[in-house]
């Protein structure tokens, strides 16, 4: 008899064991801006999980997520590093690497943390596991001039590669050795770049450039090639516009041979041809800020910047046209897509709430209430960073 009762005991811990378990792949984080902290959320049931607190300074914050999506990685701007366990709903470790950051990247195979660093200006580079440091890369350049880094990105072959802001320069780190990082660097690239983007098959490199007119390409399948322009004065001609806040390249989007991307100080969404030719400009509300693809790639979904952050346009890839436009509220600042792409979550960060919207039919499915959102992550984006 008591034989029975304990296998009836085990049997009932077992059941219970595997009820509580579960995946993470419709899991996200939402940045809470005011308040430092995270809302877990997931999009199967629209429904917000926890808030996690002590995340310090996340005014510019962005998030990567481990290779089995159960840990994020956090870069706050203040300079800390923190790692999430999204199961059991807490932070696992956080280090203050910095004075000021600026987002991040994980390896091609999950090993090491990059982030990438205004103050003091350069790249560190962490163990995943422990948050140990591995590799410390000062941005030192021209008379040992010290400048901000942007546009980190993780690229095949455990290389990093991000661009100089100050110096005008791209620099790639390979950590396939981690005891001896190769650090190759590619000078006078163009003026002041100030954000960074791969293309979705990692071959090339793209840097914006704030203070001229075009960009700055790297072909990772050929460096010895080095970095060559590509629409060198898109602009030429135009009056430019005060810019309140500079776009953002990771929200490229990309859709069977058109590539579209944000103009700086233009209210336009330009697209470019696989030859990296302007092939037309697309005349938007704002200044665009993210231009980012619904995952079909039929439409491609864009928000402002101030004072026309109220508002988002559609443009549908077919036709280059924009076919809606909505007004979600006060300051949206981002914008993630379910994997499919039936929903969007977009942060209206003045009125204190994310909105769910279906995309096809552009209705509010859901509001959710969060402290002066910024950046959605759900762990399906994989290695991307944000806002």
């Amino acid at each position: 008899m008591k034989k029975i009762i304990f296998l009836y005991f085990v049997l009932q811990l077992t059941a219970c064991s595997h009820h509580n378990l579960r995946g993470t792949g419709d899991l996200g984080l939402i940045i809470e801006r005011a308040t430092g902290s995270v809302q877990l959320v997931e999009h199967t049931h629209n429904q917000s999980l926890a808030e996690i607190t002590g995340l310090g300074d996340l005014s510019h914050a962005s998030i990567v997520y481990s290779r089995d999506a159960r840990y994020g990685f956090v870069f706050g701007r203040d300079g800390g590093l923190t790692k999430i366990d999204l199961l059991e709903q807490k932070i696992v470790k956080r280090v203050m690497q910095s004075g000021n950051s600026i987002g991040g990247a994980i390896s091609q195979d999950g090993t090491l943390i990059a982030v990438s660093n205004y103050k003091p200006g350069g790249v560190k580079i962490f163990n995943s596991q422990t948050l140990e440091l591995v590799a410390d890369i000062p941005a030192v350049y021209a008379h040992g001039k010290q400048s901000k880094t942007v546009g980190l990105v993780d690229a095949p072959g455990q290389i990093f590669v991000f661009s100089l802001y100050d110096a005008g320069e791209i620099w790639t780190v390979d950590m396939s050795d981690v005891s001896q990082p190769q650090v190759t660097k590619y000078k006078d690239i163009g003026l002041l770049p100030y954000d960074g983007l791969i293309t979705p098959d990692g071959r090339y490199y793209i840097a914006g450039l704030f203070g001229e007119d075009g960009l700055a390409k790297l072909d990772l399948w050929h460096p010895e090639k080095g970095v060559t322009r590509i629409m060198n004065h898109y602009g030429k001609g135009k009056e430019k516009l005060p810019v309140y806040k500079m776009p953002h390249l990771e929200g490229w989007a990309m859709a069977d041979d058109k590539m579209l991307f944000p103009a700086v100080g233009q209210h336009e969404v330009l697209v470019m041809d696989r030859n990296w030719q302007q092939v037309k400009a697309i005349k938007v509300y704002g200044q665009p800020i993210f231009v980012m693809s619904r995952p079909d790639h039929r439409q491609m979904w864009v928000n402002f910047a101030h004072p026309k952050n109220d508002t988002i346009q559609v443009i549908d890839t077919e036709t280059l046209e924009v076919i809606k436009t909505l007004k979600p509220g006060k300051a949206v600042l981002h914008m993630e897509f379910t994997p499919r792409g039936e929903q969007v979550w977009m942060s209206v960060r003045d009125e204190d709430r994310v909105d769910i919207v279906d995309t096809s039919t552009f209705a509010v499915v859901k509001s959710l209430q969060a402290d002066k959102p910024s950046g959605i992550f759900f762990t399906n984006r994989a290695h991307k960073t944000g806002l």
